[in-house]
């Protein structure tokens, strides 16, 4: 992929999560626990993860989605957190990518899994807590339905896109 069309299509995914980001900021979502949220801008980690050449790119996307969310109404401890879900969640979905043991819908319920593991993780180490991690039983099954529900969308999508965009690896 040359530098120019890889740079675009970096801004594209990272303005599309970032639509992503503040249009699931108007759905109300009382039927998950506390903290928990739908996650719609990782959908397009997962795809930017499927469809960009290098880890890194999607990696990009992320943080960048991370830094204009948290500069358009997160604030600082939003940001951190969600770097803390984000990185872990995107290490654990990078790595699962190559295994050919887990399909696309695999990988992205482990990345919701590790999301809420990350988050929980940053609020001990902040509180010095662990009992904090008592939580995770609740937000798991969170993390791994919305993960099925990203990683089912995103294995939709994949499949209507130019094959040029599925044969990048």
């Amino acid at each position: 992929m040359k530098p120019t069309r890889k740079r675009i299509w970096i801004a594209l995914l990272t303005a599309q999560s970032l639509a992503l980001f503040l249009f699931e900021g108007m759905i109300p979502v009382p039927f998950l626990a506390p903290g928990a949220k739908l996650g719609l801008a990782n959908l397009i980690t997962v795809l930017a993860l499927y469809i960009l050449p290098r880890w890194q790119d999607a990696l990009t996307v992320l943080l960048l989605r991370i830094l204009l969310a948290s500069l358009f109404g997160g604030g600082p401890g939003i940001m951190i957190y969600s770097i803390a879900g984000g990185l872990l969640s995107f290490a654990v979905m990078a790595l699962l990518r190559r295994s050919p043991r887990f399909s696309l819908i695999g990988v992205s319920c482990a990345g919701g899994f590790a999301h809420n593991i990350g988050q929980l993780a940053l609020a001990v180490l902040i509180t010095g807590s662990p009992g904090l991690f008592l939580y995770l039983p609740v937000l798991g099954p969170c993390g791994l339905v919305t993960g099925f529900l990203i990683g089912f969308a995103a294995s939709r999508t994949l499949l209507r896109l130019p094959a040029f965009l599925r044969e990048q690896h």
